[in-house]
């Protein structure tokens, strides 16, 4: 009986898989390293990352050299963040997406790319998508710093994420743009005829009065706190940008090209609505319709319901005037705040917005100057012309010079004094002599006696041409 031996398996050493020479400290082998997916190399080298961190750049500089003017508002922020999408983002990554679209020709690899497995759509978006989602990326990074920043001196309503989040796709779309532009036209001067033709399409679109304006990408057309975009509004603009860059893909890399007749019909279904509802897009925001006041006061400061952390430092502000006003008659009962003509019992608050001029992060940016505008509220602030009669010019003037000093005044007064003593002026001088006079009258008195005068006198302080004998004398 014969035996038949098989042949022995293969033994494997220690250190021994199969897979390799086996390593002198006894480890396993590694196999071959698969090739990295083409996607990894789009996104984390190349171009795109560095693109991203040029938009990300000229977005912090622009929004942060504006400070001043958003910080304490977010309609505000949201303004300024959509002008800044629309005329730097958008141009941006129209010029950064057809760059990148025509490097194929600039390296000479396009008969290389060509030969590939892959179909042109697919080629396309491979390149597309990262730069398109880097620049998104640091778009939204933009916004969040902004937030972050406006967030501690804010005191009502709140961000709108749906504007920046149709901003983000909008830039995003923009690219993929770009990108097939590059593709069709792949020459050096198509990114910067695109950036161009971009910033300038968008400024125009933006600057029109009519309701062409709403298609101007990214820019949302709100004035500060006043106006409040409708949620949708964003997303359809996004979509009008999207589907114009989905009908150029199509059109440029798909078997059949008549598909992109569907993106197309997209994009103007889109536009069509953003026209036909016009400035329907945009609500009134309920809470500039409404005041925060402080009745402790003489007269009451209302400020309105868009920033009512700023009542605070306004009162305070007014604190000088409001004291000497206290126990006086015949004035309006409050200072309103609201976007309309004062009611009879009422005069205007001075102007706190738009924000970077009276009033910057929260802080009135001139105390002096803005109880003295306060002032100047109370005295006949609607009449084309002064009194034709002097002795009223100058008993209001003094009012004003004692309720609230103009921090300027005393250069000033010497300037015009030195004017018309070189001129010969004596009418002037003369005048001047009076104001002073009547001043230290005023001063002189009892604060009975200051009451009751300034009582009679704002009597007839709303009148553009009071009777003489009807406004006290000093």
């Amino acid at each position: 009986m014969s035996t038949h031996t098989q042949p022995d398996a293969v033994q494997h050493g220690p250190g021994q898989d199969g897979h390799g020479i086996p390593r002198p400290d006894g480890r396993p082998a590694r196999g071959p390293r698969s090739a990295p997916h083409p996607l990894r190399a789009e996104w984390l080298r190349g171009f795109a990352p560095w693109a991203g961190a040029g938009l990300l750049l000229a977005l912090a500089w622009t929004v942060g050299a504006k400070a001043d003017q958003w910080q304490g508002s977010w309609g505000a922020t949201t303004e300024l963040l959509s002008i800044a999408a629309a005329l730097i983002g958008v141009p941006f990554a129209l010029a950064a997406g057809s760059w990148q679209g025509g490097r194929e020709r600039r390296r000479r690899t396009a008969e290389l790319r060509s030969s590939t497995a892959r179909t042109p759509l697919v080629q396309l978006l491979a390149a597309a998508l990262p730069l398109a989602c880097w620049l998104a990326a640091a778009q939204l990074l933009v916004v969040a710093g902004a937030l972050a920043a406006c967030a501690p001196y804010a005191s009502a309503g709140g961000p709108a994420f749906t504007v920046y989040a149709g901003n983000a796709l909008t830039i995003a779309a923009c690219a993929v743009l770009g990108h097939t532009a590059g593709r069709a036209v792949p020459f050096r001067l198509t990114a910067p005829l695109l950036a161009i033709g971009g910033y300038v399409v968008v400024g125009a679109l933006g600057t029109q009065r009519s309701d062409v304006r709403y298609l101007a990408l990214c820019m949302v057309h709100i004035l500060g706190d006043n106006d409040l975009a409708v949620w949708w509004y964003p997303l359809v603009s996004a979509l009008w940008a999207a589907a114009l860059a989905a009908a150029a893909v199509l059109a440029l890399t798909a078997y059949r090209r008549a598909t992109a007749l569907l993106p197309l019909a997209a994009a103007l279904g889109a536009a069509v609505l953003l026209v036909q509802t016009g400035d329907g897009l945009l609500r009134d925001n309920p809470l500039s319709h409404r005041q925060v006041c402080d009745t402790s006061t003489t007269p009451d400061i209302c400020v309105n319901g868009t920033y009512p952390g700023m009542l605070p430092e306004v009162t305070r502000a007014l604190s000088g005037l409001t004291g000497r006003l206290e126990g006086v008659q015949n004035l309006p009962v409050r200072y309103e705040d609201l976007w309309r003509d004062p009611q009879r019992n009422e005069t205007q608050l001075p102007m706190l917005s738009p924000i970077g001029w009276s009033a910057i992060r929260g802080k009135v940016t001139d105390p002096e100057r803005y109880a003295w505008e306060a002032a100047h509220m109370l005295v006949r602030l609607d009449c084309d012309k002064t009194s034709s009669v002097e002795r009223i010019t100058i008993t209001d003037e003094v009012v004003l010079r004692w309720l609230a000093p103009d921090p300027q005044f005393a250069g000033n007064r010497e300037y015009s004094m030195k004017e018309a003593r070189q001129e010969g002026d004596t009418k002037e001088l003369a005048s001047y002599r009076a104001e002073d006079k009547a001043y230290k009258h005023l001063t002189a008195m009892s604060d009975g006696e200051r009451r009751s005068w300034l009582g009679r006198y704002f009597a007839t302080a709303g009148e553009c041409d009071p009777k003489p004998s009807e406004v006290p004398s000093l």
